[in-house]
């Protein structure tokens, strides 16, 4: 297995927290990344029925077996631990010795929320980023290839067809993590619900459109989307907020983390199919968007990422923000899956530029389109989509 960007994040906050929590979705990568980190270890995982039965049935004497620590996997299955985890820290707050792992983000940051507040590094390890990707022999080579296959590491270290590989992960999803989440009901409407999300990937989340196509009311959507974000399926890109008289649009986008995964639900099989796909453009917008929130994430850093789009139409995809010492820097994004490199695909961030120059000093114009060559013109920069790792202002490091 590769080297995840993610290892350094991770080996810091052990040095200084006396337990770290890494959520992400499953099949991300969290076991085999804590068993290199900490081998050193015991791991332990929840969900062994065995061992979850010892862990609720007789809290204090599971903890006690683990008299340095341990790696305790899905520990969202019983929330009731983290407080009887909470005396162990306080007795001996040694660095390192508690490693948390969870696939249910909103379940487990409850908890720790309760139990284990400024005793707990949180970090999130999400599907491979392409700079990950490109450490595997078998990493895709096109821009479709790798829209198609996605991020999710066995898929690459494996050798898995993503199409079967994914139908599996989607079937576990709905019919065991779907259900431990929440009481959803049908899950056939839910599975259609999913599918509807994969096509809005890349646009603007209108609860009422999403709520009528799926025959469910919004409340509903609104819970269902909650589910798919608390376990790592979408996120959503929040709207831009900015003082200025511009009147913006406060609709957040709905994203995809993984572009295999959303190509998969969409019923694209090849890489010729998905190249004539109408959502062709918005799935690459949604890669780009999760390869940004990747490598912010893989750094330890959370927010800083939006979208603008004001009522007169004009709009950039992703707008990240980001300080480096006391200069406040932002980078407005659009993202084209054109492989030709031209000037007006920067027409959209330098309009935003001007209307932001006011209130914001260090703005950047960026496209990062579908072609192999990065131009870095006067007045913006045009990123090569497999180039996108490289670009500072992009990816912190």
């Amino acid at each position: 297995m590769i080297e995840r960007d993610l290892a350094p994040t991770l080996a810091a906050a052990a040095r200084s927290w006396p337990a770290v929590t890494l959520t992400g979705p499953r099949q991300s990568g969290k076991t085999t990344l804590c068993m290199q980190a900490f081998g050193d270890h015991p791991h332990v995982s929840l969900e062994a029925p065995d061992v979850r039965a010892f862990a609720v049935d007789d809290p204090r004497g599971f903890l006690a077996q683990f008299e340095n620590g341990a790696v305790i996997d899905e520990v969202q299955r019983v929330p009731e631990l983290l407080s009887y985890l909470q005396g162990a820290i306080d007795a001996d707050p040694t660095p390192g010795r508690w490693i948390l792992t969870g696939s249910h983000n909103l379940a487990l940051l409850q908890s720790v929320s309760q139990s284990l507040a400024g005793r707990t590094a949180v970090l999130h390890l999400l599907p491979l980023s392409r700079s990950e990707s490109t450490r595997f022999a078998d990493c895709p080579g096109s821009l479709d290839e790798t829209l198609l296959v996605g991020g999710y590491p066995a898929i690459l270290d494996r050798g898995f067809e993503p199409s079967d590989w994914l139908a599996a992960y989607m079937a576990t999803y709905l019919e065991r993590d779907v259900r431990t989440i929440t009481n959803v009901g049908d899950l056939n409407t839910f599975n259609r619900f999913v599918q509807l999300c994969a096509g809005r990937s890349g646009q603007l989340l209108n609860y009422s459109a999403l709520a009528g196509d799926c025959g469910i009311s919004q409340p509903t959507a609104k819970a269902w989307l909650s589910v798919l974000e608390a376990s790592y399926i979408v996120f959503r890109l929040d709207a831009f907020a900015t003082n200025t008289r511009k009147r913006l649009v406060r609709m957040p986008k709905l994203h995809f983390y993984d572009s295999g995964l959303a190509c998969w639900l969409l019923g694209i099989r090849e890489p010729g199919q998905l190249h004539s796909h109408p959502l062709r453009g918005a799935l690459f917008e949604t890669w780009v968007a999760s390869e940004i929130v990747k490598h912010r994430a893989n750094r330890g850093r959370r927010g800083g990422v939006s979208h603008y789009r004001d009522r007169s139409g004009t709009e950039v995809d992703i707008v990240v923000e980001r300080t480096e010492g006391t200069t406040a820097r932002m980078a407005l994004v659009e993202a084209r899956a054109t492989a030709t490199p031209n000037s007006r695909l920067l027409d959209g961030p330098r309009r935003v530029r001007a209307y932001l120059a006011d209130s914001h000093e260090d703005i950047s114009a960026v496209a990062v389109y579908g072609g192999a060559e990065t131009q870095h013109r006067s007045d913006g920069s045009l990123v090569a989509w497999d180039k996108l790792h490289l670009s500072p202002r992009l990816a912190p490091t």
